[in-house]
């Protein structure tokens, strides 16, 4: 067994897991690219598709507070749809109880690690909007934050490996792909930073070629595709690509997750860097178009639930303020939307009882205690495509 060098990296013969085995050490970025018209008119598409959807955001038309909470509800979706490519069982639905401290039935250490990763990309764009750069120093904290409760938790959270991982088969010698040994990653992660703080790349394949490399290096224990996916999303919003963190893209690795990794290995085996943008770019445009469709189609709900609230006559404003309480919280009880609200306890069941009576919320329980009142439209709108595989 001899070192090899391929179109996109090399082979180094490797024995820190106790077996002898190629490991593959990645050439630094950004590679040769051969792309054709047709690929720089994908470029082109998923651009404007992002720019429109950014655009959406910032229309001062829209009612107060709108983009702050699609902001809210997609940052849950992309936890939620990147968690459950890793095989976590946790819905939608799911986070949103365990995040009100109601979880009946929630495998707990699957929403748990959900629920970490809305921690890990909040605190990742809060020190981005603090001015503090995208940097190796960064991601080792969004990692902690992604691995600081459940599985994982004792994965050395926020260190990068000092030992040898790999991908597929119960050993090494067994695996489909095995990333560089412990001693190679910090001469991968040096140039992959520098590499992201390059201004003049554009920002789109900048973002694609990074998730590959930083999948590809695989510098923590655990959480890598994760973070790796996370990356994406920090580096739109650091680039201003967007301005709020409105994109889960990984609707799309979910829904094509077979052609994901047969893309990644692809880069790996052949180089096939072209073929990996190809697939990403149309995730992107697909992706944004979709979550403008879905914003349009909540903003046009909004508006006509809350026209027929207004016909409701007396005790019309205290169900518009439960009304618009549930458009970030699509699930309550009657006391935690007292507790929000302010409101007391007569006034909150009856203004329920009214948005029941003329369908906007149901009541799921069928009990007379503990009822759990649901925004049914809007939550079945956020719940598209988040079933568990």
């Amino acid at each position: 067994m001899s070192d090899t060098t391929t179109a996109s990296g090399r082979y180094v013969e490797d024995s820190s897991s106790g077996e002898t085995v190629r490991a593959f050490v990645p050439a630094p970025l950004p590679p040769e690219l051969n792309l054709t018209l047709n690929d720089y008119n994908l470029i082109e598409e998923a651009n404007r598709a992002l720019g429109r959807l950014d655009a959406f955001y910032s229309v001062a038309a829209l009612p107060e507070g709108f983009s702050d909470l699609f902001t809210y509800h997609s940052i849950r979706k992309e936890a939620v749809l990147s968690s459950q490519i890793e095989g976590t069982q946790s819905s939608f639905t799911d986070l949103l109880l365990h995040e009100d401290e109601r979880v009946p039935g929630v495998p707990l250490d699957d929403v748990q690690e959900v629920s970490s990763y809305v921690s890990a990309l909040n605190h990742g764009l809060e020190r981005l909007a603090g001015g503090f750069p995208l940097s190796l120093r960064l991601i080792r904290e969004v990692h902690a934050k992604l691995l600081a409760h459940g599985r994982g938790a004792d994965k050395s959270p926020g260190e990068f490996r000092r030992s040898q991982v790999w991908l597929g088969g119960r050993r090494p010698s067994q695996a489909t792909f095995v990333p560089p040994p412990p001693g190679e990653v910090m001469g991968c992660l040096d140039p992959f930073e520098h590499f992201i703080h390059d201004p003049t790349y554009p920002v789109l394949l900048k973002a694609g070629l990074a998730h590959v490399q930083f999948e590809t290096i695989h510098p923590f224990l655990d959480g890598n595709g994760r973070v790796g996916r996370l990356l994406i999303t920090l580096l739109l919003c650091e680039q201003d690509v967007l301005k709020e963190s409105v994109l889960y893209l990984s609707l799309y690795f979910k829904m094509n997750r077979q052609a994901y990794y047969d893309h990644l290995q692809r880069v790996r085996t052949e180089g096939d860097w072209e073929g990996w943008l190809r697939y990403f770019l149309k995730g992107v445009r697909d992706t944004a178009r979709e979550a403008l469709g879905t914003a349009q189609e909540a903003l046009a709900l909004f508006e006509a639930d809350r026209d027929k609230i207004g016909g409701l006559g007396r005790g019309a404003a205290s169900a518009q303020a439960v009304f618009a309480m549930l458009q970030r919280h699509p699930l309550t009880t009657i006391p935690a939307a007292t507790e929000r609200l302010d409101l007391s306890y007569p006034t909150v069941r009856d203004a329920l009882g009214r948005l029941e009576e003329i369908g906007i919320v149901q009541e799921v329980t069928g009990e007379e205690r503990g009822r759990l009142y649901v925004y049914d439209h809007y939550l079945r709108l956020l719940n598209k495509d988040t079933e568990p595989l």
